[in-house]
């Protein structure tokens, strides 16, 4: 019984602690620094094990500590298909003459340039984390110390503090959004509705440790717009809405996250679709439609790549989005992987899985630029347009831009994709092709 007491006396403490520490100053949207002082010693930390580890290596390779490890694991010749096999143009054919498409071949086995974005991005130095560079080994006693001591913060303080966070941001944001819905619709339950969602997603933040630098808020997204972001976590609906409301656009989902998403749709006009109704198009276009009609509606938040990519690379805009009319107001968003990798592999890790992975990560640190707005040229089609606002994110992001869809991540390349590159193949080596 006095085991039970003294529990429950330390709960109310550390609950007590947390509430008037973080919830509170966040909830008004006030730092009090601890935020601050802790990535001030974090990033310290890890510049200290950056310089333990390069001492440590026996035989330095400049090369692979100073540039990231995103050139994948083999060397790949840049050379022009065209200019590689101007050689085979003459009346004898040799053997040696396939080994060239041979080595293509292999090279996309091995690793190719659209699977490689679906798994983490290689650091350049270990960051007590998870063991990302290639040269890591056991360097010293001290750096091994203060990994134990990582672990510990991590799991032992991070985690709980982040989980209570977390449960106090959504519980507060299942309240309130039903509270609100009660409300008849008015501008005073328009405004209620924003502040439950700022205040529950800045809680949200502090949950992740969340250190957010926001760029150009001149251009940010106005009610009646459609804003677009490159995708690269769940998270990001959560970054973005720490700094202003949105309709979010999504498929209704069971269990925990299908109760958030009937509280908040009570008040705030998000749009939900049944998994049946997704499929067809044209009611998907007409609701969106109607929402962008109404310039005192939030503007809509879509992720037009329709899947996580690795925080390297922007993938192909689903034209969807852009066929809808109204401004476009596009937003790029980079996270630094020293701190954690916020990339969430779907088909790797579940939702639960990933959580875990990002709450005993040391923080999740990030930037967002708010783009100029964007509104289709005339005589421009949808999927101009979407790729000339994919070009824009991709450069003010520093990511690169792919031309592949994102559902390569579980579907296979289409037939006719192979076909094409049969036919251009075939067309170089009977001297039809553009070196004919």
């Amino acid at each position: 019984e006095d085991v039970g007491s003294a529990a429950a006396r330390v709960g109310a403490v550390w609950l007590a602690l947390v509430l008037a520490l973080i919830v509170l100053p966040s909830a008004l949207g006030v730092s009090l620094g601890i935020s601050e002082a802790y990535m001030w010693v974090l990033v310290k930390t890890l510049e200290w094990a950056t310089i333990r580890i390069e001492k440590g290596v026996k035989k330095p390779q400049p090369q692979m500590l100073k540039t990231p490890a995103a050139n994948g694991i083999i060397e790949r010749d840049e050379t022009p298909m065209e200019k590689e096999i101007a050689r085979l143009h003459r009346v004898d054919f040799e053997f040696s003459d396939i080994f060239y498409f041979c080595r293509k071949g292999f090279e996309a086995i091995v690793e190719d340039e659209v699977t490689q974005r679906f798994s983490s991005e290689e650091l350049v130095s270990w960051n007590l984390l998870t063991r990302t560079n290639v040269n890591f080994h056991y360097i010293s006693l001290r750096l091994t110390v203060v990994w134990v001591i990582g672990v510990i913060v991590r799991y032992c303080f991070l985690l709980p503090l982040r989980f209570t966070l977390a449960a106090i941001g959504i519980t507060s944001m299942i309240v309130g959004t039903t509270v609100v819905g009660q409300l008849p619709n008015s501008s005073m339950k328009n405004y209620l509705s924003e502040v439950v969602h700022l205040t529950c997603s800045r809680i949200l933040v502090r949950a992740l440790s969340g250190t957010i630098h926001y760029h150009n808020k001149e251009n940010k997204p106005q009610k009646g717009g459609i804003c677009v972001a490159n995708h690269t976590s769940p998270i990001d609906a959560i970054i973005l809405t720490n700094d202003g409301c949105y309709a979010m656009v999504g498929q209704v989902h069971g269990g925990l996250m299908g109760v958030i998403q009937r509280a908040t749709v009570k008040a705030c006009p998000h749009v939900w679709f049944e998994r049946s109704e997704i499929k067809d198009r044209h009611l998907v276009m007409k609701r969106l439609r109607e929402h962008v009609a109404d310039k005192s509606k939030l503007p809509i938040l879509i992720f037009p790549e329709g899947t996580c990519i690795n925080n390297t690379s922007v993938m192909m805009f689903k034209k969807g989005s852009f066929e809808i009319g109204g401004i476009i107001y596009p937003v790029a968003i980079k996270y630094d992987p020293q701190f954690g990798d916020a990339f969430w592999n779907s088909s790797k890790y579940n939702i639960v899985s990933y959580l875990l992975r990002i709450m005993t990560s040391w923080a999740i640190v990030c930037n967002v630029w708010y783009l100029p707005p964007m509104v289709r040229k005339e005589g421009e089609d949808a999927v101009q347009f979407a790729n000339r606002v994919r070009s824009a994110i991709a450069r003010q992001g520093g990511l690169t831009e792919l031309p592949w869809d994102g559902g390569l991540k579980r579907a296979k390349v289409k037939d006719t994709f192979k076909e094409e590159q049969q036919k251009n193949y075939s067309k170089m080596l009977v001297r039809n092709g553009s070196i004919g």
